[in-house]
């Protein structure tokens, strides 16, 4: 692994440029193609997108193919070397940090209904890309698990699924510790689960990649290894300068997420909290570490801890096991962040003691000051930050919704649409309070 992707930190280094590829298992399983050219020269387009990943390629997409939108894609390296390709590929309603109930009491029943079914829409768009285009990204078993990892969160999350049922939707079922551990997983530490329907793991580079294949048939200009240095607005225009060229456009999307340089542009900067997320994937589990363990499912299933654990069975067997890493970049591979996850694994599945640790990445995920996603365009200028960690199935509808933003659609009268992401008040602090918050979730996991 590169010197520069141990060392990156969006808060310290200037510019997300010159990194390689993860070595991760999904890196294993899929050859990456051969580069598109760089940005050379002047150019000129309607819609800049800054950022090849999930987002900015399907708001590629849906600008060029529903919309007849000129556009083009700026990678600051290749497709494939940040958070789209480093994820654990869970395709689930994700709601930022907060739950249906809370947003309704922040707000009211109708916007949570309609968050709702802007995850919900989400996860079938992801489903309808997949199978619309025959993208072999081994979608698995249908259903996604929400361990409760004590007493207190086990009557949480029967309450949870009684207001969901209630007010949302049929989805949401409650299982028993006795029906978890008999039926899916013998796991030491869940006192029940919540589970939802229609939430499924895929690997995501090969999502990723399809996706690459969607932009390029469509004809529109990608161009890799072209991170902006400078964005200068003026008479009305975009120059976006890289190394090695200039493309100006009338509008700008940005949506490099967690990898957003941290001096930017005035809309993001400071609005947004890199977090470092960490995954291992073990050897194969042999049917008697299967059956030891109890795991009879491929569905995905993260737990209720604030600092959350989240884990899969992949299609060969192998253990998907994952959850926050170090706080700074610097630290990202030092072997107790590794160990510290390894050691959860074993309180889950102690029967997993002698498995093999076969790969083993990081990468980062971006927090919003108030835990939810925001996609969100003003005067020819859209952004789509804070997904918390549920990219994978949120970034298509923030796609399209950006793509009917910047075409002049309405969108959803909801805060994720309506409302920009709020500044961090103190910006510079935000690794200190990250710390300060990473030792209280610790002691309430373990005695809240």
């Amino acid at each position: 692994m590169s010197k520069h992707n141990v060392n990156f930190d969006p808060l310290v280094q200037s510019f997300p440029q010159h990194l390689d590829t993860p070595h991760s298992y999904w890196a294993s399983t899929q050859a990456l193609p051969s580069l598109s050219p760089s940005l050379i020269g002047t150019k000129q387009t309607e819609v800049a997108i800054i950022g090849g990943g999930y987002t900015g390629l399907l708001t590629a997409y849906y600008l060029a193919n529903t919309f007849g939108i000129d556009c083009c894609v700026l990678e600051a390296n290749q497709v494939g070397f940040g958070a789209s390709a480093r994820n654990a590929g869970f395709v689930l309603k994700g709601s930022g940090r907060l739950g249906y109930q809370q947003m309704a009491k922040r707000w009211d029943l109708d916007t949570a209904k309609g968050i709702y079914r802007e995850f919900s829409d989400a996860v079938s768009r992801v489903e309808g890309l997949i199978q619309d285009n025959a993208i072999g990204c081994e979608p698995q078993q249908k259903g996604y698990l929400k361990i409760a990892h004590n007493e207190k969160a086990m009557a949480e999350l029967n309450g949870a699924a009684d207001f969901i049922r209630t007010h949302l939707s049929e989805d949401a079922a409650f299982i028993s510790r006795t029906q978890l551990s008999t039926e899916l997983m013998d796991h030491k530490q869940a006192y029940g689960a919540l589970r939802l329907n229609d939430g499924f793991g895929i690997n995501p580079l090969k999502l990723l990649l399809g996706y690459k294949k969607l932009v390029q048939t469509q004809k529109v200009p990608l161009y890799e290894n072209a991170c902006v240095k400078q964005w200068i607005e003026e008479q009305g225009k975009h120059r976006l300068i890289t190394d090695k060229g200039e493309l100006t456009a009338r509008k700008v999307i940005t949506v490099g997420n967690a990898y957003t340089p941290k001096r930017f542009n005035h809309r993001v900067d400071n609005h947004f909290l890199p977090i470092l997320s960490q995954i291992f994937v073990t050897e194969p589990l042999t049917q008697e570490q299967l059956a030891l363990s109890g795991l009879k499912t491929h569905q995905v299933t993260m737990d209720t801890r604030i600092l959350k654990y989240y884990y899969r069975l992949l299609p060969d067997n192998r253990l998907l096991f994952g959850g926050r890493g170090a706080i700074y970049g610097k630290d990202a591979h030092k072997p107790q962040y590794l160990q510290r996850l390894y050691s959860a694994m074993l309180q889950c599945f102690p029967s997993l003691a002698s498995t093999n640790i076969a790969y083993h990445w990081t990468g980062w995920i971006a927090a919003a000051m108030d835990d939810m996603p925001h996609v969100y365009e003003k005067n020819g200028v859209g952004y789509s930050l804070g997904y918390c960690g549920a990219g994978v199935s949120f970034s298509a509808q923030a796609a399209f919704r950006l793509a009917q933003q910047i075409a002049g659609e309405k969108v959803p009268d909801l805060p994720l649409y309506t409302q920009g992401l709020p500044a961090f008040p103190l910006p510079r602090a935000r690794r200190a309070g990250q710390w300060a918050y990473y030792h209280y979730a610790w002691l309430k996991d373990k005695w809240g």
